[in-house]
């Protein structure tokens, strides 16, 4: 396609001639390969220069423009005031530490906080174990779930998953070139930012690298989209916060609109220790799918563990962004008590019951 040519070839002509894409460009070029009016020499293609070269703010924006034209949104229930958390963890799963986000999102609808999680199935390059496969493990079976039933779900109590795979197939077809090309494109990027939601929302990206960060920030700024976000350099890029250092933390909120393209967000950097909670520890390492299904079972039933502490930890940083807790001292006594008490592992029955109907 001649269109998707012009394109490619303003980032592929290296770094001396190569540009960058508007975000118009961008929106184009993200709807032709979600589309598949690109070929998939140019797809392929496109992914590895726009790797090399690295995307803008702009370019992000864009790809999520394309995302919202062409992807299923959850609705906002009827009662629906405060914004809906969107927990954005990298697609290609975890190979060395415990995911903690699904006993977070389940310790967050407890306390009242709608969630919402997106993902697929192991993804190149990193293959690693996904949160779909968690789930499964707990009971909830998100990816038997057709787009009506999930949402349903949503409405009843309060938490959603939205399968790659199943509910936005488009984006799945994209999963190929990713194995092919060997290397994480930049769509990862833009996936951590990427919200399946319709209504206001509090949008939680885990990063690696600080530049990812700033391209988050711009981003925003460019859509005025998430009302609010934090920006977690948490564990292996997700939004999972380490017990083992610092946890570095971007707390967003959209004030202002300076005109109809650029929005004004408040931008605060929160230096979070973990052992200034008496939380500090190694982190709860990742050895096998089944044992760490063990453990969150044991978590569950309120056993103490260092994946209880790590749950505590997280659920009680989370309660207090989410505005439901004054402080995360307090956040932390609220999330060991709802975990203590057999209340989170009623919500999950809950879910089940739901899923399972």
């Amino acid at each position: 396609m001649n269109a998707f040519r012009e394109l490619l070839k303003k980032i592929g002509s290296g770094p001396h001639t190569g540009e960058n894409l508007t975000r118009q460009e961008a929106a184009a070029a993200m709807q032709m390969m979600l589309s598949q009016e690109a070929t998939p020499a140019q797809i392929g293609a496109f992914m590895i220069a726009h790797r090399i070269k690295r995307p803008t703010g702009a370019e992000l924006a864009g790809m999520l423009d394309a995302c919202d034209l062409l992807s299923p949104k959850l609705s906002p229930k009827n009662s629906e005031q405060s914004p809906v958390m969107v927990l954005g963890c990298p697609y290609d799963g975890r190979s060395r530490t415990a995911p903690i986000s699904p006993l977070t999102a389940l310790i967050l609808v407890t306390a009242g906080q709608s969630v919402i999680i997106h993902g697929g199935e192991r993804m190149p390059t990193k293959e690693g174990l996904p949160l779909i496969e968690v789930w499964q493990g707990l009971g909830v079976n998100w990816a038997a779930l057709d787009w009506q039933q999930t949402e349903q779900v949503f409405h009843q109590t309060g938490l959603g998953f939205v399968y790659l795979p199943r509910h936005f197939p488009l984006a799945q077809g994209l999963v190929t070139y990713r194995e092919q090309i060997g290397k994480r494109p930049p769509l990862a990027t833009m996936e951590l930012i990427f919200s399946p939601y319709s209504g206001k929302v509090h949008l939680v990206s885990g990063f690696v690298h600080p530049p990812t960060e700033i391209m988050f920030q711009e981003a925003f700024t460019l859509r005025g989209i998430p009302e609010y976000f934090t920006t977690v350099k948490g564990l292996e890029g997700s939004c999972d916060l380490p017990r083992d250092r610092t946890t570095i933390i971007g707390l967003g909120k959209l004030t202002e609109e300076l005109n109809s393209e650029v929005k004004k967000y408040h931008f605060e950097r929160l230096l979070l220790h973990p052992r200034d909670y008496d939380l500090a520890a190694k982190e709860v390492p990742l050895d096998s799918t089944a044992e760490l299904l063990t453990k969150m079972q044991a978590v569950l039933r309120g056993e103490v563990s260092e994946l209880m502490s790590a749950a505590i930890w997280n659920g009680g940083f989370y309660l207090w962004r989410a505005g439901i807790c004054q402080d995360v001292a307090a956040g932390i006594a609220k999330a060991k008590n709802l975990l203590v008490s057999g209340k989170v592992a009623e919500t999950l029955q809950g879910i089940q019951t739901a899923v399972s109907a």
